[in-house]
């Protein structure tokens, strides 16, 4: 039986993370435009560092796209994830059948536009080293009409959402949504998030973002580099 969960109001607002509790949507967690995506982002302004390129992107918070929820769990899952960016593609190879729940979820999301033109709203710099994305309100409270249960839980051990992870934020336990953090550094969290990918390709992307920091030199807030996801590409 699905386990997917309707709420009648959009995900309630997360907490921020801390290096102990670690436990939202804005955390590391959980536009209604009918037109297609815009191929060419504007080229007129590129920023260049460490090798990576970031073109001006005119992403900006807006409504979330309404998604159904899954009507069953995939039994084919995705193996690749590809975030098509402003600043280059991220590839993510996924867990697959370790994380059921969390496939069909991100599948239905990326195929429904759900991510399209939003930005990467949370970069941390200190204790915990994550780009947090998946609110296309830029808010980090953002999310789809339906939550899932935490799947495929790393132990409780040091380092043990390694280097190029990828794994679900949320506001607490089963609280899964949208929002997804690529970890660019060895860095050690509560066993709380469920982890769904590997970045195969591009987290070069990620560090140079992060090499960027975030706004007023802050350790937790809105990265200085702008980033936005333009698309997802499942396979």
């Amino acid at each position: 039986m699905s386990r997917f969960k309707k709420v009648s109001v959009m995900l309630l607002a997360m907490v921020a993370i801390s290096l102990t509790g670690c436990g939202s949507n804005s955390s590391t967690d959980s536009a209604d435009s009918a037109d297609p995506i815009k191929e060419e982002a504007s080229q007129s302004a590129p920023s260049s560092a460490d090798g990576v390129t970031c073109t001006e992107t005119k992403a900006s918070g807006h409504d979330p796209k309404e998604i159904p929820t899954p009507s069953e769990v995939l039994t084919k899952f995705p193996k690749t994830f590809t975030l098509v960016t402003n600043c280059g593609n991220i590839v993510i190879s996924t867990v697959g059948s370790k994380a059921p729940f969390t496939m069909t979820s991100i599948a239905a999301l990326a195929k429904g536009g759900y991510y399209d033109e939003s930005l990467c709203h949370r970069l941390t710099t200190q204790g915990l080293f994550v780009l947090q994305c998946g609110d296309p309100t830029a808010t980090g409270s953002g999310g789809p009409q339906f939550t899932y249960p935490d799947e495929n839980l790393p132990e409780n051990t040091d380092n043990n959402y390694p280097e190029g992870s990828v794994a679900m934020a949320n506001s607490g336990p089963n609280t899964n949504g949208s929002q997804f953090f690529l970890v660019y550094a060895d860095t050690t969290l509560a066993p709380s998030y469920t982890m769904w990918g590997t970045i195969t390709s591009g987290l070069d992307i990620v560090k140079a973002i992060a090499k960027a920091g975030a706004e007023g030199g802050a350790a937790d807030g809105k990265p200085a580099r702008t980033i936005a996801i333009q698309k997802v590409l499942v396979n």
